[in-house]
């Protein structure tokens, strides 16, 4: 169908934009992400440039290109709902979270800089999230719409013209 790759990249980059807007929104408000959060926008920064991609050389006929964009896209969604999993059950106590789940610090000149930074530094903990929508936290609601933007990008390489 003709012009159907097309909307389904316009589609996958307007849910990006989406996620993206959401999350900087939320920290806009003052709630830090968690270093799974962070790893978890990596398919949507993605999709900045393969959705337009994907759509682009879908309507000027490169279907190899476009399938491998949509398939790109795919993988990495489904890597990112498989991940979102996995930090669901971190939140709900289930599995251990990374041990690397801390605030960043920076490199401290002396030992008086060292113990300022320990002092002001917000840990962010995987295992606790501070927001819940409709009984779900983020983590949950992305495993969701991980798995539905890879189901798309899949039905965008499908429908890709030979």
């Amino acid at each position: 169908m003709p012009g159907r790759p097309q909307a389904l990249a316009a589609l996958i980059f307007a849910a990006a934009l989406t996620a993206i807007g959401g999350a900087w929104a939320y920290e806009s408000l003052g709630y830090l992400p968690c270093e799974l959060c962070y790893k978890e926008r990596v398919p949507y920064y993605a999709a900045f440039a393969l959705a337009p991609l994907a759509g682009f050389a879908a309507r000027t006929g490169r279907g190899a290109l476009a399938r491998g964009a949509f398939l790109l896209m795919a993988l990495l969604f489904a890597g990112n709902a498989a991940l979102s999993v996995y930090h669901s059950l971190v939140e709900w106590k289930l599995v251990a979270g990374p041990s690397d789940c801390s605030g960043a610090l920076s490199t401290a000149g002396s030992m008086d800089d060292f113990m300022k930074q320990l002092k002001t530094v917000k840990v962010v903990r995987c295992d606790e999230p501070t927001l819940w929508v409709l009984g779900l936290t983020l983590a949950n609601w992305n495993v969701a719409v991980a798995a539905a933007l890879t189901w798309v990008a899949t039905l965008g390489a499908r429908g890709v013209s030979r």
